[in-house]
């Protein structure tokens, strides 16, 4: 056993510091004495003092900057508050705050957060692997920050969604912090801003591509795994052809998955299955249109085609129920400017625009996936009124300034009969008397779920089976109350309960489908509920 820390040094270590709850006997053992004001705290009053601090900043992207330092000097509280305060403070840490975090990021720049690789690493990434201090990592987050958000290439500045979501692993589904491990795979920009600017922290070229880059990205894939043998590999933000490509080659060779493909694919069935219990459609009957084409949206289609055959659809009729619109109009066969994930999604039909091919289809749901502020007209919204007694409106692009449209707008110009979901937090919004709580169909409720279940179970791959799992747990975390407020999602604070039922049933699917490297255990929820991480802090003694 290592020597515990002592004085300046235990003060300075993010995961052992306690800062003001030290004990009188553990500032007598460990040095401490004089080194800090005399009061002793406990944990609530530290909190309270912390969201003091937070409430009284000007602007969010300041709110953001206070809690990483948090995160930097004292762990156990960071994660504390998160945990007890997650509606307030998740906008802050994740979306819509990462988003302006990422565009700042290196003039923000505090310490170091996260594992960077660039092309001058090439031939070398497994050796400075070992530069990393954890022996025990389980989750890996990855990105190359060639699409952070709708905000596009933010190259090395992408960081922060790394380490937003490693943050929602611990916080929402208990993953030791110690076992995250945000990566940032630099393999330059093409956003001639960022290279032009003094400050940028990232590798000063235009980006890797072609072989090059699948070199880079199979050389730090087979490093990481091989140093981190039970690691889950998070894919993140990368561009539409990359995402699909990568997730592709990978899927069934190591435990990895694309969040914005599959992550966004589920929590967004698991709102559709909460829409019709509202609309009285049958799920097996409904029809759904996409504004976007991109991987967040073909994702989606592609798991609810999943979930339409799973209901007893032949692949023919569920590919029928689902139609997709991009910059050039409506998706059909015959356009020779597909890519191949679109394509199975290129009807037989004629060429149409948005609003005409609203009116032609009828969609029961309209998925906005674009990165397009605004695309969700009021014309829209009172054609999809029009089609519908309780039109269902997806508006999930983020950060909250890239959403097709507002909640407030959704609901007064279907005068308020829109089922509203958006990527983003919305505020409740009154309209006629009457008050809707905007669902937030915010990846967080499937993906820390995802890992936790995955590596519970020592997953070897996950399964569309398993999305389709955690989907439907997702779902019926869904109250009656949650929806006779509009919301398709269950409230925030309750994420944890969610994700580890979400987490048992990926695990118990795995099991069936044989798919697990763990043995069974008698009680499967005690298990996983056993593992999760609780912020509290260390007796000294037991370091």
């Amino acid at each position: 056993m290592s020597k515990t820390p002592t004085g300046y040094d235990v003060l300075h270590n993010a995961r052992l510091n306690k800062s003001t709850a030290f004990t009188r006997e553990e500032r007598d053992q460990l040095g401490l004495r004089g080194l800090l004001p005399y009061r002793v705290n406990d944990t609530e009053t530290q909190e309270i003092r912390a969201l003091e601090n937070i409430r009284r900043k000007g602007y969010d992207i300041e709110r953001y900057i206070f809690l990483i330092s948090l995160l930097e000097r004292n762990q156990t509280l960071f994660f504390r508050l998160l945990i007890n305060h997650t509606e307030e403070l998740m906008p802050l840490i994740y979306t819509p705050t990462v988003g302006q975090a990422c565009k700042e990021f290196a003039h923000i720049f505090r310490r170091p957060h996260g594992f960077y690789i660039t092309p001058d690493d090439r031939g070398s990434v497994r050796k400075i692997m070992d530069n990393w201090p954890e022996d025990d990592v389980r989750i890996i987050v990855v990105t190359d920050g060639e699409r952070i958000l709708g905000l596009g290439d933010l190259g090395a500045n992408g960081m922060g969604i790394p380490v937003g979501k490693l943050s929602l692993y611990v916080a929402c589904a208990g993953i030791k912090p110690h076992q995250c491990m945000p990566v940032m795979l630099d393999t330059g920009t093409n956003n001639q801003e960022l290279i032009d600017d003094p400050l940028y922290l990232g590798y000063p070229q235009k980006r890797l591509h072609g072989d090059k880059y699948d070199a880079l990205v199979d050389e730090f894939v087979s490093a990481a795994f091989d140093r981190y043998p039970n690691a889950l590999l998070q894919f993140e933000d990368f561009l539409t052809p990359n995402a699909y490509r990568l997730l592709g080659k990978y899927r069934d060779k190591i435990l990895c998955f694309n969040d914005d493909i599959q992550g966004t694919a589920a929590v967004a069935l698991a709102g559709v299955y909460a829409s019709t219990r509202i609309t009285g459609t049958d799920f097996s009957d409904i029809r759904i249109m996409f504004l976007g084409a991109g991987s967040a949206a073909t994702g989606i289609g592609d798991l609810i085609f999943a979930a339409l055959v799973d209901a007893g659809l032949s692949e023919e009729e569920a590919r029928k129920r689902l139609w997709f619109n991009d910059r050039d109009g409506l998706v059909v066969a015959g356009r020779t400017d597909l890519m191949p994930h679109n394509q199975p999604y290129a009807h037989d039909h004629e060429q149409l625009g948005f609003i005409d091919a609203l009116k032609t289809i009828k969609p029961h749901v309209l998925i906005g996936a674009t990165g397009a502020p605004g695309t969700f007209t009021q014309e829209v919204i009172e054609t999809m009124a029009a089609i519908n007694e309780r039109p269902v409106i997806f508006a999930l692009s983020n950060p909250t300034s890239k959403a097709e449209c507002t909640a407030e707008q959704a609901y007064q110009w279907s005068d308020g009969r829109a089922i509203f979901a958006s990527g983003s937090p919305f505020d409740p919004v009154e309209f006629k008397g009457r008050q809707y709580r905007p669902g937030q169909g915010n990846n967080a409720y499937i993906f820390p779920g995802i890992g936790l279940g995955a590596i519970a179970c020592q997953a070897r791959t996950i399964s569309d089976e398993m999305f389709l799992a955690s989907a439907a747990a997702l779902a019926a975390e869904i109250t009656e109350d949650d929806l006779a407020a509009g919301a398709l999602y269950p409230p925030l604070s309750s994420i944890r309960e969610v994700s580890l039922r979400i987490a048992v049933d990926l695990a118990q699917k795995a099991y069936d489908q044989g798919l697990a490297g763990a043995d069974r255990p008698g009680d499967l929820g005690k298990h996983i509920a056993a593992m999760m991480y609780v912020p509290e802090y260390q007796d000294l003694a037991d370091v």
